[in-house]
């Protein structure tokens, strides 16, 4: 049983799942062989999974390979709901595990044979976080604010269709955001005037 749920995970070689990894491991193995996810989850695993506690309410972050985030998405509103309920009640996200590249020193040889891709970028994979925490909610704008102590606020602004979906989970986005970023944000839904 327990050589199953480890199937789930996959981890960098040498590394072992801890005992919460193993348990969201688990979760998913059973949603896999009881649930109507059975066929889109025989495919897919986690690269890790992270539980976090802010203002009292506990989060678990769930870490999945950049390849199949699109197929989580696909079933992404009914796999969290299973999860939460399985959790009871704590919120569930699924982050993509990116890579950042340290910027490229002039006059320095990198050991990288390439030159470094956007993707790999601060900037970018900070974005990508941001865009994975939301979903399904599409992000439609940005506004940064700079206050005057020299803190930067970033306001997002969400697709109003999902505000139904997404409104009840928005302290816990900026709570992740900023626990893996380490950058301050708000979620605001803004009525557009066409």
């Amino acid at each position: 049983r327990n050589m199953l749920s480890v199937s789930k995970i996959v981890k960098p070689p040498g590394e072992k799942p801890d005992e919460f990894e193993q348990s969201v491991s688990q979760a998913l193995l059973e949603l896999e062989m009881n649930s109507d996810l059975k066929a889109p989850l025989r495919e897919l695993h986690i690269r890790g999974a992270k539980e976090c506690e802010f203002n009292g309410k506990k989060v678990i972050i769930v870490f999945v390979p950049v390849p199949q985030l699109r197929q989580y998405q696909k079933i992404q509103v009914r796999l969290i709901r299973e999860l939460e309920k399985k959790f009871s009640g704590k919120h569930v996200v699924f982050v993509a595990q990116r890579r950042i590249l340290p910027k490229p020193k002039p006059k320095v040889v990198s050991k990288y044979k390439q030159k470094r891709p956007y993707s790999r970028t601060l900037t970018s994979v900070h974005n990508a976080i941001l865009d994975d925490l939301c979903y399904p909610a599409e992000i439609v704008g940005k506004r940064t604010r700079v206050k005057l102590d020299g803190s930067h606020l970033i306001k997002v602004h969400l697709d109003k269709t999902q505000q139904t979906n997404v409104e009840h989970k928005l302290d816990t986005f900026s709570a992740v955001y900023k626990r893996l970023c380490g950058k301050e944000v708000v979620f605001e839904f803004p009525e557009y005037m066409l």
